[in-house]
């Protein structure tokens, strides 16, 4: 299964999550709601969850095996770093 799409969708500047991606699989499949967030050890993903009723927040869509999710992490960063890069240019 191949990203062939990811697609920033909103950059804060303020607050823990700096932006939302979606991202394409093989232009068939796509993710919305990935979040990016600046946590102490730096920019790390996170998969799109919803509250369960016991108040546990649970994944709805993720990678099964670390690969996948290092890959994912990697190409989303460089998508969010290269939006950056644009917006501070355009400011």
């Amino acid at each position: 299964m191949q990203i062939t799409d990811i697609r920033v969708r909103k950059i804060t500047k303020e607050g823990k999550m700096k932006a939302v991606v979606s991202v394409t699989f093989d232009e068939i499949f796509v993710v919305h709601d990935i979040k990016v967030i600046e946590g102490e050890k730096g920019l790390f993903i996170a998969m799109p969850s919803r509250r369960s009723g016991d108040g546990e927040y649970r994944d709805i869509a993720h990678p099964i095996n670390s690969e996948m999710r290092d890959k994912l992490q990697k190409e989303i960063l460089e998508k969010y770093e290269e939006a950056v890069k644009e917006n501070d240019t355009a400011e």
